[in-house]
């Protein structure tokens, strides 16, 4: 054989009659005693490549074992198509089987499958075209994040996933130990002795990168990270996992708005990026989503299909509103008054929930919302302290579907205030003092903001559960794989 092409080069080929190798997974396999067709696809494109296998060229013996899932490799030649719906396909010369499927016990066969069953074989499900499709675009965006902030001369620092402190304040963290959980070492007091422990102290998986990604800034100016964050929060929501990506730059001399001009920025370049690199699997997404609403009400619709959605995010400015201007929109809008939200905004210093956040965005407004200048009581202890005394410098975006995708704020920079603010909400100095130091040492005004990746990928796609956007998602209850 050949040395193998894959078949999305081969499709964007312009030479025909050539003998070329395919390998890939068959996906379909139709025909009679005299021609079999085989769809092959090899994961590079959403598309597949028709194999044209003759009976009298390939054995019965071989074609037998090519049944949907079986791995093959075919060397043939590349031809123009003679049927609809490919440009091209090959004329089987000689076919190997790689990998035998047994039809009888293979789950993926040809038909719709449950999102709920392929979660069960999520090991398998990259197989389907809807996954190998959110998959390729998950790749995409990445790299698109590390080609934008590449670009604006940011440095990618790895900040740690072990860690003694808790960025969120939150406390719902998973513990990392090498103790006897049967028998750990105890204090006098019957307290548990980390001095014992690997670290010697108390270590958890991080909830954020940020604050040591602020410690990064305020040495090299502008840099990002993108890793892996873990939450210990008992929730089953289609918007929650325990495990899950964040991209968190964080910018020296920034305020608030070049903060918010940075993120508006990056979100329409992953967005354009996506439209411009995933153009085929957006495609097959876009046509799924049409399908699966084909039987809803007219009002459960969608006004726009993906494509025209993610146009409209890149093509239009971002509503800029303060957070006391949304209270207003809020409490006087209709579901409110007619106590249709699940939550009713009572008034000022109510903290938003996601079906605010998406009545502002897509019954409003009708675009994505920049939210700013919080309540200082419901954002985190870094968040700069306006001079009203009672608001934050706080910045959360909102997208139609989503709610909140991304969270920043201008840092506070000054030493008093942030100390000031810590003893407030009974944040331990003592274990922050690494933290305190930058802004005992030439502190100066920084920002910053976290995209979870996940609702990032939510949206491009057009995926409703955020299991279904990360190829073995971490739930409560489940870690399997």
């Amino acid at each position: 054989m050949t040395k193998r092409i894959k078949i999305e080069a081969l499709l964007k080929s312009s030479q025909t009659n050539i003998e070329v190798t395919v390998k890939g997974w068959v996906r379909t396999k139709r025909g009679n005693k005299n021609v079999n067709f085989i769809a092959l696809n090899d994961g590079s494109t959403i598309n597949n490549l028709q194999i044209v296998a003759d009976p009298n060229l390939i054995s019965e013996e071989i074609l037998k074992q090519v049944s949907t899932g079986a791995c093959i490799a075919v060397n043939g030649t590349l031809v123009e198509s003679q049927g609809a719906g490919q440009k091209f396909e090959i004329n089987a010369k000689e076919i190997q089987v790689l990998g035998a499927a047994d039809p009888e016990k293979y789950p993926l066969q040809p038909k719709k499958h449950s999102m709920e069953f392929l979660r069960e074989i999520a090991h398998l499900r990259p197989r389907t075209n809807t996954f190998g499709a959110v998959f390729r675009i998950r790749h995409a965006m990445a790299f698109a994040v590390h080609n934008f902030f590449n670009e604006k001369k940011f440095f990618y620092m790895h900040t740690p996933i072990i860690t003694g402190s808790d960025a969120e304040g939150a406390g719902e963290m998973f513990r990392v130990t090498t103790l006897d959980a049967k028998n750990p070492p105890l204090k006098e007091d019957g307290s548990v002795n980390f001095k014992e422990d690997f670290f010697e102290k108390e270590t958890n998986l991080t909830v954020s990168g940020q604050l040591e990604g602020e410690l990064g800034a305020l040495a090299l100016s502008d840099i990002y990270t993108f890793g892996p964050t873990f939450r210990a929060e008992n929730s089953n929501t289609t918007r929650h996992l325990a495990e899950f990506w964040m991209i968190e730059p964080e910018m020296a001399f920034y305020d608030l708005q070049d903060n918010m001009d940075l993120a508006e920025e990056f979100l329409k370049y992953l967005i354009n990026y996506a439209l411009e690199n995933c153009a085929d699997d957006l495609a097959f997404l876009e046509q799924r989503l049409i399908e699966e609403e084909k039987n809803k009400p007219a009002n459960e619709k969608s006004e726009m299909t993906l494509t025209e959605k993610l146009r409209f995010v890149a093509e239009n400015d971002f509503e800029r509103i303060t957070y006391t201007e949304a209270i207003d929109i809020l409490r006087n809008c209709n579901p409110n008054k007619k106590k249709k939200f699940q939550y009713l905004i009572e008034g000022w210093g109510t903290d938003l929930q996601s079906e605010h956040e998406r009545y502002l965005v897509e019954k409003h407004f009708k675009k994505p919302v920049i939210l700013t200048n919080y309540p200082k009581d419901i954002k985190s202890f870094y968040m700069r302290m306006n001079d009203d005394e009672k608001t934050v410098g706080a910045m959360d975006i909102l997208f139609p579907g989503i709610g909140e995708i991304v969270g920043g704020s201008q840092r506070e920079e000054r030493l008093d205030k942030l100390v000031s603010r810590m003893n407030e909400m009974g944040v331990p100095t003592h274990e922050m003092e690494w933290y305190l130091d930058t802004r005992r040492y030439g502190s100066a005004p920084h920002s910053g903001f976290g995209l979870g990746f996940e609702r990032l990928i939510i949206f491009v796609t057009g995926m409703a559960n955020i299991r279904d956007v990360i190829p073995f998602p971490r739930t409560p209850g489940n870690a399997e794989f």
